[in-house]
């Protein structure tokens, strides 16, 4: 084979390579079928202070209504094992940049810590079909982003095995698994730019 030709195929072998490697190291955490594309809308609130959540631990769905507006409906992650408390309970605490403070993995990001209780809220987080967590309730940063600007501390919540929602507007919850997603890489989660909003307006009118 003349040398020319050797080395065309073998610059097209190694950028082939170099592409796959960029694309399997992903920035942020990657949607399910790998498609990137995943987002979320939510409406602006006329009163924020007749906002409240309410999720089902059955669906893992998580609704955010104005009365009986509907602002938000998205897929969150909750306990293995009902170990996400079941009630009433208020946003007592929030902390955007919010980090793991024991082991293992302390500095792990938390991203848009919305608390309910003690060791206890909303964050970003891996999405995965099945209960996951160990009590909280994850979800993907385009959800939690905007769950963060929507509610306020005092902002009540509502946890249940079901919801009347859920058939109301279950259907429009965009379903998600990251199950598969590699973590991204550990540079980027200790960086105080894993704190970056996701691109555009968190709330639209409507």
């Amino acid at each position: 084979m003349p040398i020319m030709r050797l080395l065309s195929r073998l610059l097209l072998v190694l950028g082939f390579a170099s592409a796959t490697f960029l694309t399997s190291c992903e920035t942020a955490p990657r949607t399910a079928g790998g498609s990137g594309n995943y987002k979320v809308t939510a409406l602006r609130p006329k009163n924020p202070e007749n906002v409240k959540v309410k999720l089902s631990t059955s669906t893992q769905h998580v609704y955010v209504m104005e009365g009986d507006r509907l602002l938000m409906a998205v897929q969150g992650t909750v306990g293995i094992g009902n170990t996400t408390p079941m009630g009433n309970f208020r946003i007592t605490r929030k902390e955007k940049n919010k980090r793991r403070i024991s082991q293992p993995d302390r500095g792990y990001p938390m991203a848009y810590w919305a608390e309910i209780k003690p060791a206890y809220g909303f964050h970003e987080g891996f999405v995965h079909a099945r209960p996951r967590s160990h009590g909280c309730i994850r979800l993907h940063r385009e959800a939690a982003a905007r769950l963060f600007a929507l509610v306020k501390v005092g902002t009540p919540v509502n946890i249940s095995t079901t919801q009347a929602e859920d058939s109301k507007y279950g259907h429009l919850v965009r379903k998600l698994d990251q199950s598969k997603d590699p973590d991204p890489p550990r540079a980027l989660l200790m960086s105080p730019a894993w704190f970056k909003d996701p691109v555009g307006p968190l709330l639209v009118d409507g």
